[in-house]
């Protein structure tokens, strides 16, 4: 697929992302950034923590890259990826698939800061807004110095003996961390359940495909690349939930705590 072909592509994401939102209003009417601050406290976090450590898009594709570590599965299915190519057909396409499914997701979650409800007024949309994106910024920094570090740490070599870099796949960390601040993002603003569920499968299918794309170039196994999916979405909803605040709705939680002579049942506001 040319280059301006996946343009179009990416204007498309962003257009019926903001044809969407309608209105672009929260449930209770507040705004996207206001809350986020530099020291959100203790239990913020660990609730955060907790929250990110529970969430399915981070502990499946954990578990899936410690099941492809059982005998030689994780390098059989690199090997058949690289010798069938089933989707993308070449190397060369499966590169360049990557890297424009990767730009793609950073698209998208540009696209939801964009469209997520900030403020009537300029300069108090303009604040929430930057410190929003500030948020943002810091979880795709945090990710991305994650990643390098363990390629670093671990020193895997990749499947087509390029580098020693293979683990974990940084355009599979880098994609997680961008679908999943931009669902974050998408909770902010009312839609119907079904439309958000279509957004939501087409933000992960974004990430599937950027992660499957480097498995077929020969650039990754498959745990390299579900344990960066893991990585990215660990971090995107820590710093979100812990920094920028979590969605209306999504305030609450409860949590169950060890005390002396028994257990606790808490009720929590992230404020």
């Amino acid at each position: 697929m040319g280059r301006a072909r996946m343009g179009g592509w990416w204007c498309c994401i962003v257009l019926a992302l903001v044809g969407a939102s309608g209105c672009a209003t929260s449930p209770d009417g507040s705004a996207w950034g206001e809350g986020a601050t530099l020291t959100p406290g203790w239990e913020r976090v660990r609730a955060s923590a907790v929250g990110a450590a529970k969430d399915p898009h981070v502990w499946v594709p954990l578990a899936g890259a410690a099941v492809f570590q059982i005998g030689d599965w994780d390098r059989e299915v690199a090997d058949w990826a690289q010798r069938e190519r089933p989707l993308f057909g070449s190397q060369r396409n499966a590169e360049h698939w990557s890297d424009s499914l990767r730009t793609a997701s950073s698209v998208a979650y540009a696209a939801t800061v964009l469209i997520t409800p900030a403020g009537d007024e300029q300069d108090e949309w303009l604040r929430a807004k930057a410190k929003g994106v500030a948020v943002g910024l810091a979880a795709r920094a945090v990710t991305s110095q994650a990643t390098q570090a363990l390629k670093r740490g671990v020193d895997r070599e990749r499947p087509d003996a390029s580098s020693g870099y293979s683990f974990p796949s940084g355009h599979a960390s880098a994609s997680a961390v961008n679908t999943r601040m931009a669902s974050r993002n998408l909770r902010w603003i009312d839609m119907e359940d079904s439309t958000r569920r279509l957004f939501d499968t087409g933000l992960v299918a974004l990430t599937v495909g950027t992660s499957w794309a480097r498995i077929e170039a020969g650039k990754h196994y498959p745990s390299d690349v579900l344990f960066g999916m893991a990585l990215g979405n660990f971090l995107a909803v820590f710093i979100n939930d812990a920094f920028l605040g979590a969605a209306p709705g999504e305030r609450r939680g409860v949590m169950v705590e060890a005390i002396p002579g028994g257990i606790a049942l808490r009720v929590y506001v992230i404020d």
